[in-house]
């Protein structure tokens, strides 16, 4: 059976990725053909449904759910691995300052929008660029502030560039729960049985992974080029952990705890029929 399976060229999906795409380990008579692409653009087709398995921002899943269904492993959840809201400005910005300013975020559709909505409801002026643009655009000033993900955490300071709100850290004093940021997610017109033993391989393939590290595959490396091992490293610390092998309870909490503000933000009801998990 040969799938379609899209996810980013970041270091998290692919050290995820890399033993099912390769055939490191057994898949049982599976086939995946990788398309990646940026994670905005993986929203959009989730809108409609273009890909068997895809990676996915938790706001495009919530209104994809008539297209997918969650897998329980490969998601990235986490403590401490929130967008960061960020400004060229060294002092400290006021809430005021904040619901006034122009702000450039990764995409409409991005987790990093609904966390920046939850913290600052009241923003109007946003601007939706590639995520790997946004500190640019802050340098070049063509915005105010930006919301940073990925590897951008890591690098931001070193163009000098300031925190302003750590946006996960925000989410979690307020509801108590892990930030839950990307998922992966499989399309409904796959049969349940073939869903379950891809949800096993993927299980599989990062666990082949863990056990390899800390080296990092050369599949890792062929897309991430621009980055040193040393922040490939830290961008696999951060996003790959206990959650992405096995969402658990705390895991589907937090997600049904998102889908819920996520429904509040945009003024919309749950459906009956929804269902997030496989």
């Amino acid at each position: 059976m040969k799938l379609t399976l899209g996810f980013s060229p970041c270091p998290n999906d692919t050290f995820i990725f890399d033993a099912l795409i390769n055939k490191k380990i057994d898949t049982e008579g599976f086939e995946f053909e990788p398309v990646l692409a940026d994670i905005e653009t993986l929203n959009q087709w989730a809108q409609q449904g273009k890909l068997d398995i895809t990676k996915l921002s938790f706001p495009a899943f919530f209104t994809s759910l008539e297209n997918y269904t969650l897998l329980n492993t490969g998601s990235a959840l986490g403590k401490g691995v929130g967008p960061l809201l960020i400004s060229d400005a060294g002092h400290e910005i006021s809430s005021d300052e904040i619901n006034q300013a122009s702000v450039a975020l990764p995409g409409a559709n991005t987790t990093a929008n609904l966390l920046f909505s939850f913290a600052y409801p009241d923003v109007k002026d946003k601007k939706f660029v590639v995520f790997s643009g946004i500190e640019d655009a802050l340098l070049n000033k063509e915005t105010d502030l930006g919301v940073i993900i990925h590897e951008a955490r890591f690098t931001y300071q070193q163009k000098g560039l300031h925190k302003v709100k750590d946006l996960g850290e925000y989410w979690e004093e307020k509801m108590e729960l892990p930030v839950p940021l990307g998922g992966i997610a499989i399309n409904q017109s796959i049969k349940r049985s073939a869903a379950l033993k891809v949800n096993e391989l993927i299980r599989k393939s990062l666990e082949f992974a863990f056990a390899n590290y800390p080296v990092i595959p050369d599949y890792v490396k062929q897309h991430s080029q621009e980055m040193s091992e040393e922040v490939m490293r830290q961008h696999i610390d951060l996003y790959v952990n206990n959650f992405s092998l096995d969402l658990g309870d705390e895991g589907r909490q937090a997600i049904e705890a998102l889908h819920q503000v996520f429904l509040e933000l945009n003024n919309a009801e749950a459906d009956d029929e929804d269902v997030l998990f496989l």
